[in-house]
């Protein structure tokens, strides 16, 4: 029965019921006193003198009997009135009825005790782990790249001069908890031959957010409102910059929409200005998170244009969190052709140092060889999870079965999300029992020295 939800473990419904109930009965005792007791008395009398006029006889169990009928009939009354005010209230705020108002109490019950996690990156493999994580915590945050300056996002970077808006857009619909015509809108773009041609609908509401409350990070919370986000999503920075690469033969592409498309080899990437200031909001999230996520996503384009950000790194670095970086599924033409696992870390850490990655989460199942032809014909081929090279970096490699089995090969967002959360409650579980042996060698060290 669905009313049996109502007593679910974290419902906070229980107590009020039992509180309800002991209201009742000790308006039912105040009663009684302010009557005397010569009613309930003369109630017992009436009781004994009918069952004596139908059977003949006394039973002194009588009293007992109907006063277990009375108090079943009290419950019965007050469950029926109870469940009338409920429905009442649920007919005019959830049209939908009862039974989703109890799915969405439990869920935000239970979503709001789940790890505060902090997911770094930008583009489609963002998105599509936000849209997993969401289904197991509220308490996500999405620290996002503002480097990208093609298509929408370039354009309206370009004409009003703010932070591109795309990848944020798709953030915040991921992390959506709204009606599915209001995601369309925000995904929504212009066709036809205008000036509009080829916007995002989203871009464009967050770019008048921004001139309406003269704040980027403000427009983005009040947007969130808009959709019901599960969450947050910040900007890694709100300053305005250029991602360039330096390539091994010694040139300069300047721009993140270009450095796929130079056909050479990425020796490294950096932005313009240096060590832009990071949001505030952005750093706090990361030294209060449970766990750190980096990626998945370009690695060069998506997650250290984040990392370079000044302070981003240095705040992953001190965090007490769980840091995991997910490694991209297959290569990226024109940024990781021939990039092994390792490398992809050997990356990062070239860039920022060593001490933000704990974890390498690592895709062994094997692509299916119809796809493999498919992506080879593309220049990309499945990254080679080489995990003694992973572990020689200092990393710890964890191995899993990640990809979805469509005519795409990418993460499957359910794998992913339920292998990310396992690891960080077994992780944390893992820790607090290494905190509490400390606490105890610590008092046996004290009580050594005392003796």
């Amino acid at each position: 029965m669905h009313y049996l939800k109502w007593l679910y473990p974290g419902m906070r419904l229980k107590r009020w019921l039992l509180l309800f109930s002991v209201g009742v009965i000790t308006a039912s005792i105040g009663l009684a006193i302010m009557f005397d007791d010569k009613y309930a008395g003369m109630l017992e009398e009436n009781i004994f003198r009918v069952v004596y006029l139908a059977t003949g006889k006394y039973y002194y169990a009588v009293t007992a009997i109907a006063g277990v009928i009375l108090l079943g009939v009290g419950f019965f009354v007050m469950a029926v009135a109870t469940r009338r005010i409920i429905h009442s209230v649920i007919g005019v705020l959830i049209p939908e009825g009862p039974d989703k108002l109890v799915e969405i109490i439990f869920q935000k019950r239970k979503l709001n005790r789940g790890p505060a996690v902090v997911v770094v990156g930008g583009g489609t493999g963002l998105s599509v782990l936000l849209r997993s994580i969401k289904t197991v915590t509220n308490n996500i945050t999405a620290i996002v790249t503002v480097a990208d300056d093609g298509g929408s996002s370039g354009r309206i970077r370009q004409d009003f001069g703010m932070i591109p808006p795309g990848d944020l857009r798709s953030c915040l619909v991921a992390l959506a908890d709204t009606e599915p015509l209001m995601e369309k809108l925000f995904q929504h773009r212009f066709g036809g031959a205008g000036d509009l041609a080829g916007h995002s609908f989203g871009n464009l509401f967050i770019a008048a957010m921004t001139e309406i409350l003269g704040d980027v990070e403000l427009a983005l919370k009040e947007s969130s409102k808009v959709l019901a986000v599960r969450g947050q999503v910040l900007p890694s920075s709100t300053e305005i910059v250029r991602l360039s690469a330096e390539m091994e033969d010694g040139t300069i592409v300047e721009g993140e929409s270009s450095i796929p498309l130079s056909g050479k080899a990425i020796k490294r990437v950096f932005i313009r200005p240096e060590n832009p200031p990071a949001v505030v909001s952005a750093l706090e999230s990361i030294r209060d998170a449970d766990a750190c996520i980096l990626g998945p996503g370009s690695l060069y384009t998506s997650v250290l244009p984040n990392l370079l950000v000044g302070g981003i790194a240095d705040a992953l670095r001190q965090t007490q969190a769980v840091k995991i970086y997910i490694c991209n599924v297959m290569t990226q033409p024109g940024e990781t052709d021939g990039y092994t696992a390792s490398r992809h870390v050997k990356a990062i850490f070239d860039h920022v140092g060593p001490g933000i990655i704990d974890y390498v989460l690592v895709n062994v199942q094997e692509v299916a060889p119809q796809l493999q032809e498919v992506y080879s014909l593309r220049g990309a081929y499945q990254v080679v999870p080489d995990i003694k090279e992973i572990e020689e970096l200092g990393v710890r490699a964890v191995k899993a079965n990640l990809i979805s089995e469509t005519n795409l090969v990418r993460h499957d967002p359910l794998k992913l999300s339920r292998t990310i959360i396992s690891m960080i409650y077994e992780l944390k579980a893992n820790s607090e029992r290494m905190r509490l042996l400390d606490y105890y060698l610590i008092a046996e060290h004290i009580k050594e020295q005392k003796n």
